[in-house]
């Protein structure tokens, strides 16, 4: 029976960082299946519909790809955040 591969584990460098310092972490070219958007998540219907469709693809894909004798377990959602002013995230600012 194959392995069934958890990234948390064998990627724990982008997982768990070392709490009590920042680490500057260089991320490999990988594929991911994402959403795009803009503005809150909280207070988007667009974020949260697409973020319903999201969920049924990863695990659609993960059954695909077990189903050839490569089970892995799906990775946590992320999110990849910016503005175009600083402030803008020390102020919690999401619009």
């Amino acid at each position: 029976m194959p392995t069934k591969i958890d990234f948390k584990k064998t990627m724990k460098e982008f997982y768990q960082p070392n709490p009590k310092e920042v680490v500057l972490v260089d991320v490999p070219e990988m594929q991911f299946l994402m959403i795009d958007g803009m503005g809150s998540p909280g207070d988007s219907k667009e974020y949260q519909d697409a973020l319903a469709a999201l969920y049924p693809i990863s695990f659609k894909t993960k059954f695909l790809s077990k189903a050839k004798g490569n089970d892995y377990v799906v990775p946590p959602l992320e999110g990849l955040w910016w503005a175009d002013e600083m402030k803008d995230f020390i102020e919690g600012n999401r619009e």
